[in-house]
């Protein structure tokens, strides 16, 4: 436990307030009660559609989920089973998060962008019994990855998906959902979810959540950006993110529609989002460029004529591109800004009508509770995780109190509003994706030109920040930055992980106690510097 500290600020976020036609947080046991709920109150509402002509009713989303549930059972799957997955953002990975939670299994989502050595850990560390993959995504074999799997756990189990053929319908083991066993009971507080996030660690940080808490994210959409009906939220970025389960959550919760696209094209996504009626869009700088180019090439017509805004998450957005959102599209071209983390989703969050929208991350969510100690924010609320599942990385997480202690450094304004002035995690944001610099630096390191090295962020005008290697080479060593990207590939380094900038230096400023002093490198190697 971290020590108590005086606190310097508190904001407190409301009261779950009822809002017509939208289930209540306190109303819910559990994500398969949620389904179920859903399906009762608006059977006839499609809620999921995809970038390949498929969608979901409500409805049609449970009994799906109860088909591919029996399925599961069928193949030994059983409560408290760990079920780790490695999907893309397709009608398949929602239907896969119902159907394990109508089992009571714990689920372990994997972003397809991730490689053998780190879904090799993954499943070693939670004890997976059953790994899913696709067969091939985007040119990687991922059927690779689940004959790894199996040889070393020949009394476990792989199930390989073909992407390819999508009139197959919904491409996952389906049964005679008569068959499923009872919902496990009094299991709301249970650990059902281990989601990986890189912080400060070399290795990932398998965090456990239960139903309850990450129900509880979808706050931020629900209540915080007045999510409804009439909502239509094109998803671009993996849903086995946390945030994935949180929209899944909020399209249950208010009957909103997600519309998943598991390849982005900036020159055509755009246009097939719009063919959907999106109305809120995000979540980072890429995205928001190929918006205003394709607004830009579109003409004067808008091309998202229901627009209400765009959504940022995992990193701020640039003063200049909320500027350019603005001037192209008008009064719609606000950004809406939220604050969370894997430990704690979607603590803050504005709304569109807020009136520094763009300048903070909004109120607190209903039930959380923000300080300020020392400089920096910590929380406590409904959405808080349970622990790692590595559990010697508890110590010094949560203070005495029970407050997460984020590392984020910030304040609060007079409106109770939260604002970000830093952090203190050693991690680079790209993309809206962690990367941790001791990862990277733990692959560079193994590159025999390589003597020393250190991995920063640096900001980027296309991915929010980018990572800069800063090297001392080997006596009479060269270096390029291709080879040292395709040594982190074949070292099993996830693609957008590997420095996509290389420096050199004749050796590292550290601080007392060894460690590298990366306030002086980022002082030394910012394109302002």
């Amino acid at each position: 436990m971290a020590t108590r500290s005086a606190v310097d600020r508190i904001a407190t976020g409301p009261a779950a307030a009822p809002r017509l036609g939208v289930i209540g947080i306190d109303d819910i046991t559990g994500l398969w009660d949620l389904v179920e709920q859903s399906a009762r109150l608006r059977p006839g509402t499609v809620i999921l559609a995809d970038d390949h002509g498929r969608s979901l009713t409500a409805a049609q989303f449970r009994d799906a989920a109860e088909h591919v549930a029996a399925g599961l059972h069928e193949s030994g799957v059983a409560a408290g089973d760990v079920v780790s997955w490695q999907l893309p953002t397709i009608l398949e990975s929602a239907v896969l998060m119902a159907a394990c939670a109508r089992l009571g299994a714990v689920q372990n989502p994997i972003i397809a962008l991730l490689r053998e050595r780190e879904v090799a850990f993954m499943t070693e560390q939670v004890g997976t019994r059953l790994l899913i993959v696709p067969d091939t995504w985007k040119d990687y074999r991922h059927n690779d990855i689940a004959d790894a799997f199996l040889a070393r756990h020949t009394d476990r189990q792989a199930l390989v998906i073909d992407l390819g053929d999508i009139a197959a319908g919904l491409r996952l083991p389906t049964g005679d959902r008569t068959e499923i066993p009872p919902l496990p009971q009094d299991s709301e507080n249970e650990v059902r979810w281990i989601y990986y996030t890189s912080g400060t660690t070399a290795a990932p940080k398998g965090v456990k959540h239960t139903d309850r808490s990450v129900i509880a994210s979808s706050n931020g959409i629900t209540d915080g950006q007045r999510t409804d009906t009439a909502s239509v939220l094109p998803i671009p970025w993996p849903l086995a993110h946390i945030g994935g389960i949180a929209m899944l959550s909020a399209a249950l919760r208010t009957g909103c529609r997600l519309v998943l696209f598991d390849t982005w094209d900036p020159s055509v996504t755009p246009y097939r989002m719009a063919a959907h009626g999106g109305t809120n869009l995000g979540s980072a700088m890429p995205f928001f460029h190929a918006y205003i180019a394709a607004q830009r090439a579109h003409g004067d017509s808008p091309l998202f004529p229901d627009l209400r805004g765009f959504i940022a998450g995992g990193a701020p957005t640039p003063q200049e591109v909320q500027r350019e959102l603005r001037e192209v599209f008008g009064g719609n071209g606000a950004v809406v800004d939220a604050w969370g983390m894997t430990e704690f989703p979607v603590a803050t969050s504005q709304s569109f009508d807020d009136p520094d929208v763009g300048r903070s991350v909004g109120p607190p969510m209903p039930g959380v509770q923000v300080c300020v100690i020392d400089g920096e924010l910590r929380l406590q609320g409904p959405q808080l995780f349970s622990g790692y599942i590595d559990e010697s990385l508890n110590a010094g997480v949560l203070d005495d109190d029970g407050r997460l202690c984020t590392g984020d450094l910030g304040w609060v304004d007079d409106l109770g509003h939260i604002h970000i002035d830093g952090r203190r995690k050693d991690i680079i944001i790209r993309n809206a994706e962690n990367i941790s610099a001791g990862e990277v630096e733990e692959v560079i390191l193994t590159h025999p030109a390589v003597a020393d090295a250190a991995v920063i962020g640096l900001p980027d005008p296309r991915t929010g920040e980018r990572a800069c290697a800063i090297v001392v080479l080997a006596p009479g060593a060269t270096l390029a930055l291709d080879a040292l990207s395709a040594h982190c590939q074949e070292s099993g380094l996830a693609r957008f992980k590997c420095p996509e900038q290389l420096e050199f230096t004749d050796t590292l400023p550290r601080l007392p106690m060894g460690k590298v002093n990366k306030t002086v490198l980022r002082g030394q190697f910012s394109p302002t510097a």
